[in-house]
């Protein structure tokens, strides 16, 4: 016999991300679970887990009415999970560090890092007490927003508690409502003409889904459009001009569908609402289900984009999106180097951002495969199920509740894939490993 060896188990930055996501869906599940959280004392193993990933990963796809189907500890328990998810848990871990006055470790500083899509250790502890103050600050003025309108409807501590929950979920970009009380699985249908309501939303949406660095660039520099950095100027020029955009594309699309009995200012807020909520928040206030095929599709390539790095948003995000273009166009030109606001992209952005790209529409289409083959639905209702779910967004067509348990579980996956997967397998990738001291010679191949 040898001598004992022993295995030092060592788990990376990503993988520890990945498992916390995973402890914090299964503490969830339990507590979703107990019979004190349903109304009718039951809840089975799919239902709760389907909850709890879909509140953790702040997607907010259900197979049952949140409002309906738990009681206020049920609703507790997803509002908590939405927190957590999306502040994300290591900063909310952090937070709680702080206040207690323990030393932050170089490795928990590392993992905070990987957990927010940081591009640099330092200033991560003070970052994430800014994530966490402002977090609450926001969440804080759309609850009061809000409680203008709710507190007359509902009364003080429910209308109290609708306003904290719904600002908390569109912050989040989680999607989870508690309107099933008038129709079930009806979101905010019935506020489509409210501007306040839509207003309120629309604002937590964007600004939890910008994410929290251009949040501290925009802080320390003001309303200095020069001195942001580049992330900055890219993430906010794609958020307008896909904002905009797809709400004029939504008002035009919807005009002989949801639109064809509601006034022009109606139908210019719905437009801009559903342009804002396909970017991963979940919200919708015309029914997804009867919408014109043109704008199902509009809706997926809007979730498929998604919001920013280091945000509440799922999708490839803003900033893949960009560097894909602009390296398009730095192709079609013949140039060298792609540029942005007079900043030279770095090679590895466009790497990064075509295995984003692949592995996540790879990932959409078989998964759509997989349950077209399960289940008779159309094709584009499962494609707007499986982007919904990837996007971490929550929107459907309605055929959530319909799922048979393979097909579920399936859409389970990919929405925590969607929060902690696509993305961090590319980057896992990418790292950097030993290169080997020789190379394999070149030889070129026909593109296109």
């Amino acid at each position: 016999m040898g001598k004992e060896q022993k295995i030092h188990l060592r788990l990376s930055n990503l993988q520890i991300v990945a498992l916390g996501y995973f402890i914090v869906a299964v503490v969830g599940t339990v507590l979703l679970l107990l019979p004190i959280s349903s109304a009718e004392g039951k809840t089975t193993l799919l239902e709760a887990l389907f909850t709890a990933v879909s509140a953790s990963c702040v997607t907010g796809l259900v197979l049952v009415d949140t409002s309906i189907h738990w009681t206020l500890f049920g609703q507790l328990v997803i509002l908590l999970l939405i927190q957590v998810g999306g502040m994300g848990f290591m900063t909310i871990g952090i937070r709680f560090l702080l206040l207690v006055r323990h030393k932050i470790s170089l490795r928990e500083r590392e993992v905070m890092v990987e957990s927010i899509n940081a591009s640099q250790l330092g200033g991560i502890v003070n970052l994430t007490s800014k994530i966490f103050k402002w977090t609450l600050l926001f969440e804080g003025i759309g609850a009061v927003l809000l409680a203008i309108r709710f507190i007359p409807e509902f009364g003080l501590k429910k209308g109290l508690f609708y306003s904290i929950f719904h600002a908390v979920s569109a912050f989040c970009n989680a999607g989870f409502d508690l309107m099933g009380i008038k129709k079930p699985f009806d979101s905010m249908v019935s506020y489509s003409n409210d501007v306040l309501v839509n207003g309120t939303l629309m604002l937590l949406i964007i600004i939890g889904g910008i994410g929290f660095f251009v949040w501290d660039d925009i802080n320390t520099h003001g309303f200095r459009w020069k001195r942001y950095m580049l992330h900055t100027k890219i993430v906010l020029t794609c958020s307008v001009v896909l904002v905009i955009g797809g709400g004029l594309l939504f008002f035009l699309l919807e005009g002989r569908a949801t639109g064809v009995e509601m006034g022009v200012g109606e139908r210019i807020l719905t437009a801009l609402f559903q342009s804002v909520t396909c970017r991963t928040a979940g919200y919708n206030t015309i029914d997804t289900g009867t919408m014109s095929q043109g704008s199902k599709v509009l809706s997926m390539l809007l979730m498929f984009i998604g919001g920013s790095p280091g945000s509440t948003a799922g999708g490839i995000k803003t900033t893949t999106l960009s560097v894909f273009i602009l390296y398009t166009v730095c192709g079609i030109k013949r140039e060298g180097r792609a540029t942005a606001f007079g900043r030279t992209l770095p090679r590895d952005s466009v790497e990064k951002a075509v295995s984003i790209f692949t592995i996540s529409l790879g990932l959409a289409l078989t998964a759509t495969l997989f349950i077209c083959a399960m289940q008779p639905f159309a094709g584009v209702d499962v494609l707007f199920e499986v982007f919904s779910a990837l996007g971490t967004v929550g929107l459907t067509t309605g055929i959530t509740r319909e799922l048979a348990p393979a097909s579920a579980y399936v859409i389970t996956i990919l929405m925590f894939l969607g929060r902690v997967g696509s993305v961090s397998l590319a980057t896992a990738l990418l790292e950097k490993k030993a290169r080997p001291p020789v190379t394999s010679p070149e030889e070129k191949i026909m593109i296109g």
